[in-house]
């Protein structure tokens, strides 16, 4: 007799379920995306400890007649495909035809559905994979489908299942992740003793977001928009891009993504605040990940993550959705462009919002920095009578700024900056084309969505305002924006400096209430952004050393420095080997010198180097390039422990305010904290 047999349906079908139910919450996804295709507007699910009891869906949707609702579990039926040609281009969900026998082969299932248009709905029960019963029953328009005692044949697979917290918590997320990217339809989730979610319909995403989390959540995101052209035929999308968030896509061919992005002060330890969605599916993707990632880069530290809530809408075709048995990877067709646009986008949106971090909300919510970023306290500050040596960097010196200050106008509370173009981004990769967006447009999209300061994640569970109707919950959210509207970081250039606090923050006021700004990390990112904008162009300043200083390296660093050692000559080294395990610097950068050249040379190298065993033979030539960036302006930058003069702060919040990201350093740390007018009176009781 042969090894090889036919499965049988039964055992088939488990497989099945172990590719697609790997826990309640995977029975909740089948039956919402059921739903969602079913064209209903109003889904309800019930479920009992945890999902282990129970599992009920409810919706209004179109329903099944007796025959179809026969053929939904049996394996591979689906209503949504036709030909092989249509996996190309799916528009829907579901479409694998194998969650329902699969749910079926590992619990007991009682389906109820009706389409409205026949004398009676069908009721039809099956336990194990096997029907029971099929009878006729009176039901309203739409189907209701419970999942009893899930993996009660299956006991080994059962007992994998974790506490009914942690499965009720992950049932909760899926519901109000779909709740998110639905805010048109009517969620509600409820356990057996309370109600967990409940939202009614509202119209926009923003209003969604302050009836499930709350204003503090609503508060702390920003909103981004941004459409861009596709290639076709193999040639490459047009650059423009423009930002129109209230109208959908119209053009087959367009890539549009929408949704809301933290604050740099608001950081996570892990990616799970970042939830993505593709033509309004859940989706975790490498791909985009990295390029929201590369969205905040030298805006938050490297090992902390942003809170995003992001919707792609493009063409069925261009994306596949049929690389996972669970449907929760997709594969671009062009990915490259993907990336960069979802990039792109994030960072203008950031460019354009320069969002201020709330003083009190940055007490409660912004991580420790680490010690390693933390600048040595005792150093001179450049162009003070301490450094002797140093030489004043061409655009940057608050001597000449001091000069054009007395031959400039009265000092003036109303900001006169340029706004800086796209194409000047203090980074390498490239961008597109933002040129053509005006701040008018920019400033109508955002009104659109709203215009956010609180601190709160987006979790599993909600914490928000259950059940508040559609006007009451527009109402709020209006409220939420014009609170937050000025909470920016363009009026940095108006700020009148007021005092220093302990030689190390400046003290100033402004409009909007009391600053206080690190000057260190202030001039961290003034001197950090000049630095990449002189590399582009090759205009890098150098200063000779009167003695080359001599550098000792371990061998593997040695490798290490061979590896980026022509990325340091462009930025203003000059660096010889100096025997087998030793380093001659013969320039630096102007503004480096001494223990802090060392310093920062050793910091570069043991950044590039990651693990001593595992040195890194391929890496980025942009990550690089804006690692060497940040290790030069912060051993270079304004120390703490540093008396300034007046003419010096203002000159500091100036240039500061010149920048493109004013909000945080190179690494992460926030700049200057807002303290609002408005908290200052609730302080004193004044409102």
């Amino acid at each position: 007799m042969g090894r090889i047999r036919i499965l049988s349906d039964q055992v088939a079908n488990q497989i099945a379920a172990g590719e697609v139910v790997d826990r309640p919450a995977s029975v909740v996804k089948e039956l919402l995306e059921n739903s969602l295709d079913a064209g209903a507007s109003r889904i309800r699910v019930e479920v009992e400890a945890g999902g282990r009891k129970l599992i009920r869906v409810s919706d209004d949707g179109q329903g099944m007649s007796r025959d179809d609702a026969l053929l939904a579990f049996e394996r591979h039926a689906t209503s949504k495909l036709r030909t092989a040609d249509d996996l190309l281009s799916i528009a829907t969900l579901g479409f694998r035809g194998e969650a329902l026998p699969s749910i079926a082969s590992v619990a007991r299932v009682t389906l109820e559905t009706a389409t409205g248009d026949e004398a009676a709905g069908t009721r039809m029960e099956i336990a194990g994979g096997k029907i029971l019963h099929v009878d006729d029953a009176a039901l309203p328009r739409g189907t209701t489908l419970a999942v009893a005692d899930l993996f009660f044949n299956t006991p080994a697979r059962r007992k994998f299942l974790r506490a009914e917290s942690t499965e009720l918590a992950h049932v909760t997320a899926l519901v109000t992740h779909y709740a998110l990217v639905h805010p048109e339809m009517h969620f509600e989730l409820t356990s057996a003793t309370h109600t967990i979610v409940s939202a009614p319909p509202v119209t926009r995403t923003a209003e969604r977001i302050y009836q499930i989390f709350g204003k503090d959540t609503l508060a702390q995101l920003l909103p981004v928009a941004a459409e861009t052209p596709l290639a076709h035929a193999g040639l490459p999308a047009p650059p423009p891009w423009k930002i129109d968030p209230d109208v959908p896509v119209r053009d087959p061919g367009t890539l549009r993504i929408s949704g809301f992005y933290s604050k740099p002060e608001l950081q996570k330890l892990n990616r799970n605040s970042i939830y993505i969605f593709v033509n309004k599916r859940l989706i975790r993707d490498r791909l985009l990940i990295h390029a929201i990632t590369e969205a905040y880069r030298n805006v938050i530290p490297p090992t902390s993550f942003p809170v995003v809530l992001l919707f792609l809408e493009m063409p069925p075709e261009e994306v596949d959705v049929n690389v996972h048995p669970s449907k929760t990877e997709v594969r671009f067709r062009q990915q490259s462009l993907v990336h960069d646009f979802v990039r792109d986008s994030l960072r203008t949106a950031l460019i354009k919002a320069r969002p201020a971090a709330g003083f009190l909300a940055a007490l409660d919510s912004a991580p420790a920095a680490s010690t390693s970023l933390m600048p040595p306290a005792a150093s001179p500050l450049p162009g003070s009578p301490d450094s002797e040596t140093f030489q004043p960097i061409e655009d940057s010196d608050p001597e000449a700024f001091q000069i054009a200050r007395a031959n400039a106008e009265p000092f003036q509370l109303t900001p006169r900056l340029a706004s800086a173009a796209p194409g000047n981004l203090p980074f390498g990769a490239r961008s597109f084309d933002a040129g053509t967006l005006d701040q008018a447009a920019w400033g109508e999209a955002a009104a659109a969505l709203f215009q956010p300061s609180g601190a709160t994640e987006l979790e599993g569970c909600s914490s928000g305002n259950p059940g508040l109707s559609g006007p009451e919950t527009a109402a709020a959210t209006a409220q939420v924006e014009a609170e937050q509207a000025a909470a920016n970081l363009n009026h940095l250039g108006s700020l009148r400096p007021l005092a220093q606090l302990r030689d190390s923050f400046i003290l100033a006021s402004g409009e909007d209430g009391l600053w206080i700004i690190d000057q260190h990390v202030a001039h961290e990112r003034v001197l950090f952004e000049k630095i990449l904008r002189d590399r582009q162009v090759e205009k890098v300043q150098r200063q000779r050393l009167l003695m080359p200083m001599l550098v000792e390296l371990k061998p593997w660093q040695m490798v290490v420095f061979a590896r980026i050692a022509e990325e340091l000559d462009r930025n203003g080294f000059e660096v010889e080997p100096f025997g087998p395990q030793t380093l001659a610097v013969k320039a630096a950068p102007v503004g480096l010198e001494g223990a802090a050249l060392e310093r920062m040379l050793a910091e570069v190298i043991e950044q590039s180097s990651g693990d001593p065993d595992e040195p890194k033979q391929n890496e980025d030539l942009t990550a690089l390039r804006t690692r060497i960036a940040a290790s030069i302006a912060c051993h270079s930058a304004i120390k703490v422990n540093t008396a300034l003069d007046p003419v010096r702060m203002e000159w500091l919040l100036m240039e500061l305010s010149k920048t493109s990201h004013p909000t945080s350093c190179p690494h992460g740390r926030p700049i200057a904290l807002l303290y609002s007018w408005k908290e200052i009176q609730r302080a004193f009781h004044r409102i």
